[in-house]
């Protein structure tokens, strides 16, 4: 019976290879190709399924799966940009951003949202009211929109609308906006609003590939996530190292503060560039699910700003350096972040700005994270994952301030966040976590988070 069975087996899978060839012959469009094609399929399936019937194997279940799988394939050719899916990261960009590299030609649709629930104490960690009130925001509602010319050309964007409505701090905004000239594996070149290749977050924020509702604080403060800015540069593969490097426009120092970097983001609007910068960033990606890498910014954030003291121009010169890595293996999540930032003529920029005494910006900052999750269904068939994790941090955005000013105890802060994620499938995520937040004032309000998220 087994030499039956193993001759069956060998007939309908030269039959199948038989079909494809022959296609090509007798179809010239590509519509009269995929139909002939589903006609071979069909017709092959009911032939292994009367031979399951008459006599059941494992061989013949193993290749009436497989014509199965080609089935769902011709599905998904029939259906074209409808079928792509936001499930793979490209060129280091969040699933539902690269779509557009999945396209041969034509335009590509996704985006991604975030609906969180922020429950706060009512008192901070040193009993004094919190004078915080619970919000629900409809955070971020995104829309990528992207047009592939031919397979050197393309443009992609996204377009952002923050908190739902204007008339309450909302924003409209466009997130990146670039063109691509797509030339080889190792050298392609970027031009236009780009993001800023450094963290593990910038560039990939979309709400399912990160654990917690929040986003860490060290990728706000110091990495003052999103962080983009208008720019050209080069980014590429070189075997298992991946590249993006970049000449932007500077950051502004009068958007510092002693609370960090996030002020200073131009966001591509009516940018000064009197100061430019250059970002570059490494990854190293040999072993499947790890990625190791870093990444270095350095430029001037003067622009233009004058020491009312000296009456001479500040540079306000600005550098970052930061080191990531991220792991995934069977069902652990683990990632880990260092960062530090170092800046000049803080002294002059406190003059200007009429900052004193506690409320200097940091001349350094640094600050870390780890965090780890493990999926309790990674032994399941199907998408659907249930994730618990941790995540500790720790952040400081005075670490070091000029002589005559004082640092602030605030500034120094150490947050533990324990959650649990669902995804019912890839593309969408429930989330909840409590968080712990301590600085040296005693002023940390500790909060429970629940958060929805999806991406398309």
């Amino acid at each position: 019976m087994s030499t039956v069975r193993g001759s069956f087996t060998r007939l309908a899978a030269a039959l199948l290879i038989a079909a494809l060839a022959a296609i090509p012959a007798t179809a010239q469009t590509p519509e009269e190709r995929l139909r002939a094609l589903e006609a071979e399929v069909a017709a092959l399936k009911a032939v292994v399924e009367a031979a399951q019937s008459r006599a059941p194997s494992p061989e013949i279940a193993e290749l009436e799966r497989r014509i199965e799988l080609v089935a769902a394939e011709l599905e998904r050719l029939k259906l074209g940009e409808a079928a792509i899916v936001a499930d793979e990261s490209v060129h280091g960009l969040g699933p539902a951003a690269s779509k557009i590299y999945r396209k041969s030609q034509g335009v590509s649709i996704g985006g991604y949202g975030e609906l969180v629930y922020q429950n706060f104490s009512g008192t901070t960690d040193a009993g004094a009211r919190s004078g915080k009130s619970d919000e629900l925001d409809l955070l971020r509602g995104v829309v990528y929109l992207g047009y592939k010319w031919n397979e050197n050309w393309l443009l992609n964007t996204e377009l952002e609308w923050e908190h739902a409505a204007s008339d309450k701090s909302g924003e409209i905004s466009v997130e990146f906006a670039y063109l691509d000239r797509l030339i080889r594996p190792e050298v392609n070149v970027r031009a236009g609003l780009v993001l800023v290749p450094m963290g593990l977050l910038n560039e990939l924020h979309e709400p399912t590939v990160f654990l917690g509702a929040r986003r860490p604080g060290v990728e706000s403060a110091i990495l003052p996530t999103t962080w983009r800015e208008n720019g050209v540069g080069l980014f590429g593969e070189l075997g298992p190292v991946s590249y993006r490097s970049y000449v932007v426009n500077g950051l502004d120092a009068k958007g510092f503060t002693a609370a960090g970097l996030r002020g200073g983001r131009q966001k591509g609007s009516k940018a000064k560039a009197e100061d430019l910068a250059w970002v570059g960033r490494l990854d190293w990606t040999a072993t499947p699910g790890f990625v190791a890498g870093g990444a270095l910014y350095a430029g001037d954030a003067g622009q233009g700003i004058v020491d009312p003291l000296a009456g001479g121009e500040l540079g306000v010169s600005t550098r970052i350096v930061e080191l990531h890595a991220a792991w995934e293996w069977r069902g652990l999540r683990a990632r880990a972040l260092w960062t530090a930032a170092e800046l000049g003529d803080v002294a002059g920029l406190n003059r200007a700005l009429l900052l004193t005494g506690d409320k200097s910006v940091g001349e350094a900052m640094d600050g870390y994270y780890v965090e780890a999750g493990f999926d309790l269904f990674a032994r399941r068939d199907g998408d659907e994952r249930l994730v618990p994790f941790a995540r500790w941090e720790s952040y400081d955005t005075q670490a070091e301030v000029p002589a005559g000013f004082a640092r602030h105890p605030a500034s120094e802060v150490d947050m533990l966040t324990l959650g649990m994620q669902w995804h019912p499938f890839e593309q969408v995520v429930v989330k909840g976590d409590w968080q712990d937040v301590d600085n040296g004032a005693g002023t940390g309000v500790d909060q429970f988070n629940l958060a929805l998220g999806w991406v398309f």
